[in-house]
């Protein structure tokens, strides 16, 4: 194990930097020592030999002039064991730290501007200087558990022109902001990349950036390779799902599928499949990840939440996600939890839906079916107004760090406004941070609030109830109703999965009604009481009946 020493130097008595820098080599792997604060020159060499330090810490917060000469000494009598391969690093405030710099002396300098996750990557990493160090991990998973306790970061992101997404991908990178870049892509490369003589000049570069080759794509990915090494992921798209796949793991290394199960074809306007032969295809396209041992996330129950659907659907469809990527072998599963999704949720009942997810998925959790933690913030749920959406970023995310996420999904503060820029990508990353580093830090538990755990236990009782509904949709004979593409069409149909903005869909009768009461998204009947999911299954099986 390596050894770290660390101190507060000379006259100096600020120490907090210290035992931050030693909470995270701890957290590294590093055997620590505190020397404490206001420590001479010689007692932290003495100690560094005493110990046979691989790394030396020291601080310095006051004048940058007596800090200056101080540090010239300290250089001068470690010179012996900066010359042995010992390293040496400076932490202080800017002023000092400049002051640093001029001595060549110190691998890395740290002035204050860090993040706890970028001094961890410098202790898990070989050398000092920040452009000298390994590139971090390049798949989704080994990632992940590089840089915990630290959920990892992703943002969509993509500009109506490659030349502007080329630029704002470098911008991202250099700063660091993010892990993972979802890029944006427009409609046609989603639907039609395949098939040119469909694409419509006239929308071109609507929602997302225009991609028509996979050059296109590899200038993306390459874009990308500076900073800290983000990785590329990108939609399934609506058709040619699997020619897109080999596509997107050929130019960008996909570093995870994100598909739905009910979603992106006829029913919402976003693809050319039916609803059943979209089940069936986007099951195929699970199993060509999970076959190549690729994550697969199904961004499935949020579009359930942005369509005023009851909770337990939402909760429904979050099993049988989980379910399904399992069936069709998925090993690594990351389950997608949108919280403020419909806006108007309250946060302890919209904590409780998402316990309620997680204890229901768990038990589908094996050595073979990994689950791993993502959230984010509903994109309906922000103000227009610039700092009320600052402040609801910040106050989302900490709520979601509740459930101990492994990937934090940052939606922009100006996603209500408009697309967001590399700037607002960066600036969204910033706060984003500290709700994170606040949270790490240590939160009140927020999910042993009785009344989150009643609820959660409410929607457990009745997600049973949805899925004994939806068994009873299948034909007599069919093995497993759950991942049977018909029967998941016609629950659908019949209503047992519903919600009120599929009114008039040729798909799906849009029959239920929804009011936000006491926080929760509730069925309710034509007065506005509330149903029961036993009542609202009825009604909706009562309906195909006759």
């Amino acid at each position: 194990m390596k050894t770290v020493v660390a101190a507060a130097l000379g006259e100096c008595v600020h120490v907090a930097g210290v035992m931050n820098f030693l909470r995270l080599a701890e957290l590294a792997g590093w055997r620590t020592v505190f020397l404490g604060p206001a420590v001479p020159v010689e007692k932290v060499i003495e100690t560094a030999r005493k110990e046979r330090a691989d790394l030396v810490g020291v601080s310095y917060r006051l004048t940058p002039e007596t800090g200056e000469m101080l540090l010239a000494q300290f250089a001068e009598a470690a010179d012996d064991l900066h010359a042995a391969g010992v390293r040496f690093a400076f932490a202080g405030t800017p002023p000092v730290a400049e002051r640093a710099r001029k001595l060549g002396f110190f691998e890395r300098i740290f002035d204050g501007s860090e993040t706890p996750d970028a001094v961890l990557t410098y202790l898990r990493g070989e050398g000092g200087d920040p452009s000298n160090q390994p590139i971090p991990p390049q798949t989704t998973v080994e990632r992940i558990r590089w840089k915990a306790p630290y959920p990892i970061l992703r943002h969509h992101f993509g500009l109506p022109t490659m030349e502007d997404t080329l630029r704002g991908i470098e911008q991202i990178a250099e700063a660091s902001a993010l892990d993972v870049i979802s890029l944006g892509v427009d409609q046609d490369a989603q639907e039609n990349f395949f098939k040119p003589e469909k694409q419509d000049p006239r929308r071109r570069g609507a929602g997302g950036v225009p991609v028509r080759t996979p050059d296109d794509y590899r200038a993306l990915y390459q874009a990308s390779r500076r900073g800290n090494y983000p990785l590329l992921r990108t939609y399934s798209g609506t058709d040619d799902f699997i020619r897109l796949a080999e596509m997107y793991m050929e130019t960008i290394h996909n570093a995870w599928c994100a598909i739905p199960l009910f979603w992106f074809n006829q029913m919402d306007g976003r693809g050319p499949w039916d609803l059943e032969g979209s089940i069936v295809e986007h099951q195929e396209v699970m199993a060509w990840y999970g076959a190549r041992n690729i994550p697969v996330e199904l961004n499935e129950p949020h579009h359930w939440g942005m369509r005023d659907a009851p909770d337990t659907v939402f909760v429904a469809s979050a099993y049988l996600s989980a379910y399904n990527a399992r069936a069709f072998g998925v090993h690594d599963y990351i389950a997608q939890l949108m919280f403020n999704s419909p806006p108007g949720l309250s946060d302890a009942m919209d904590l409780a839906r998402m316990l309620a997810v997680l204890e229901a998925i768990e038990a589908l959790a094996s050595e073979d079916f990994r689950i791993w933690r993502q959230t984010r913030t509903g994109l309906l749920s922000y103000p227009l107004e610039p700092a009320a959406a600052r402040g609801h970023l910040a106050a989302s995310i900490y709520l979601q760090m509740a459930v101990k996420p492994h990937i934090v999904h940052i939606v922009g503060h100006t996603e209500a406004h408009h697309a967001a820029t590399a700037e607002d990508v960066i600036e969204a990353s910033r706060i984003a941070r500290k709700a994170i580093e606040n949270a790490v830090a240590g939160a009140p538990d927020m999910t042993a609030d009785p009344r989150v755990q009643a609820r959660k236990e409410e929607l457990l009782a009745d997600l049973e109830v949805t899925l004994d509904a939806i068994r009873a949709l299948a034909p007599a004979g069919v093995p497993d109703p759950l991942v049977h593409a018909p029967t998941l069409a016609k629950a659908v149909a019949a209503g047992v999965l519903d919600a009120p903005h599929l009114r008039n869909n040729r798909f799906a009768p849009g029959r239920v009604n929804t009011r936000i009461i006491e926080g929760k998204c509730l069925a309710v009947d034509a007065e506005g009481k509330p149903l029961s999911e036993r009542e609202r299954v009825e009604q909706a099986l009562s309906a195909v009946r006759e």
